[in-house]
């Protein structure tokens, strides 16, 4: 039987990676087989420690995360991937024992973008997996990205609104990008800092008003709504 290694030396290079963090052998490996038969580039480990060293070392598109792991728990995996700027945008699934709706909102006020409860059907994780990877797909191949009648050209650069050139600041562009990535997604000034901006930035939180305001007037255009839509007491998102 051939080596992990080997085997992902004849991998699609464009195939989407995904990085397994599950502590059960045989859910692992179960999980492992259908997601390489589905075409992913698998990588897997039981250890939550070991789990930030590969992120850190090749980043996953995306990361399914147990609860319950080795080492380092899966909840602060969770947290230490969305505070590293290189692993702030990655999607992450959580698997968990936890029914709990406290666990639950838990996990996702981490960071985890879904939540599944043990026992799962695996057919079920790979249709969640799926419908992520059709959403940031055409960001990781460097597609255009349509959010409404919002245009988004990360090759060239340029962002167009019913046509027509939007012109903004590097800031603002970065703002509107990590916006049209997850379109009606409610994001937090904190987590649009830490996405944005990055974990080590000394920038304060209502910073990221001030960008806000300065994206809002730049995409403005007579007769179109606001896309951006404040949520009281929760944070901003992009809506269609």
């Amino acid at each position: 039987m051939p080596d992990k290694e080997s085997s992902r030396e004849g991998k699609d290079l464009n195939a989407a990676k995904l990085l397994l963090v599950e502590d059960d052998p045989a859910l692992s490996e179960l999980l492992e087989y259908r997601f390489a038969n589905e075409g992913y580039d698998v990588r897997t480990t039981a250890d939550g420690d070991e789990a930030l060293l590969m992120a850190s070392e090749e980043t996953p598109d995306l990361v399914i995360l147990d609860w319950m792991i080795e080492g380092t728990s899966g909840i602060e995996v969770c947290r230490r991937l969305r505070r590293d700027k290189e692993t702030a945008h990655v999607p992450i699934i959580m698997l968990t024992a936890r029914e709990t709706e406290d666990d639950r909102v838990r996990g996702l006020d981490t960071g985890a973008d879904d939540y599944l409860t043990k026992p799962f059907s695996p057919r079920e994780l790979l249709a969640r997996v799926a419908a992520v990877m059709r959403r940031i797909r055409p960001v990781l191949a460097g597609e255009t990205i349509a959010v409404g009648d919002i245009v988004l050209d990360p090759v060239a650069h340029k962002v167009t609104r019913r046509g027509q050139g939007v012109q903004l600041g590097p800031t603002e562009y970065r703002l509107l990008k990590f916006f049209m990535e997850s379109p009606g997604r409610v994001f937090s000034r904190g987590q649009l800092l830490d996405g944005v901006w990055g974990t080590e930035s000394e920038i304060e939180l209502r910073t990221v008003d001030v960008h806000i305001r300065r994206l809002r007037k730049a995409i403005e255009i007579d007769g179109a709504k606001d896309p951006i839509r404040t949520v009281r007491s929760a944070g901003y998102s992009l809506e269609a």
